[in-house]
């Protein structure tokens, strides 16, 4: 996995966190968390766009915060635990991954990817 693909997660990442933080926030503080993983994870987003492309970016960024936000809920919150659930952000997964080995990075000046 190259970096490009690693900013993908990482704004994945930030996206449950500003997730749980719309829903969980009560305090100045937990608000400036969300806030600042808002800004984080579309930025970092948009960095990885630039260099693959943008409907796989926003494709897998949305799925990977899915799950992350669903599993958070069943791990942190305690959700109960549905087979359904689980079953589908499975599928989801296999989405994104597919889409990740589908996908061509592009080029980098000098002729290596």
């Amino acid at each position: 996995m190259n970096s490009t693909w690693l900013k993908v997660v990482a704004a994945a990442v930030f996206e449950v966190v500003w997730v749980i933080g719309l829903k969980h926030a009560d305090s100045w503080g937990e608000w400036l968390v969300t806030v600042f993983a808002i800004g984080i994870s579309f930025y970092v987003m948009i960095m990885a766009g630039r260099k693959l492309p943008v409907g796989t970016v926003y494709a897998v960024f949305v799925g990977l915060g899915t799950a992350g936000t669903v599993l958070s809920d069943i791990l942190i919150f305690g959700e109960p635990v549905k087979m359904e659930k689980l079953v589908l952000v499975a599928v989801l997964l296999a989405g994104v991954i597919g889409l990740k080995l589908v996908t061509e990075d592009a080029p980098v000046e000098g002729g290596k990817a």
